[in-house]
């Protein structure tokens, strides 16, 4: 059976070596900021000091991969802080949360 001339050809484009040499670039920068996170994990003590830069490297992070690969770096700059400041609220809403729970926990509202 020949084929027919409604069919569609599929063209593969040669490798974008600029696109390519950005992704490592983004994975790098990404590998050593967990790289840090982890040396912190490691050498730190336990504390509020630890979980500080915990949330810092964190909130940085996603807000690198936000620019990166939601494309929002060439966007106009209002459309990117109005998804990382209400990040930034969340985790910090989050992390409110969790230390008021502990502290509660502390309390004891049964005396007798």
């Amino acid at each position: 059976m020949a084929h027919s001339h409604d069919e569609t050809e599929v063209a593969v484009l040669p490798p974008n070596k600029e696109k390519i040499k950005k992704l490592w670039t983004v994975a790098g920068i990404l590998g050593a900021v967990t790289a840090v996170e982890f040396i912190f994990a490691f050498t730190l003590p336990h504390g509020p000091l630890k979980t500080a830069i915990f949330v810092t490297l964190t909130i940085v992070k996603a807000g690198y991969i936000v620019l990166e690969f939601m494309h929002l770096r060439y966007e106009v700059k209002v459309l990117f802080w109005s998804i990382l400041i209400p990040m930034i609220f969340v985790v910090w809403m989050l992390v409110a949360f969790v230390y008021e729970g502990m502290k509660m926990a502390d309390v004891n509202f049964l005396r007798f």
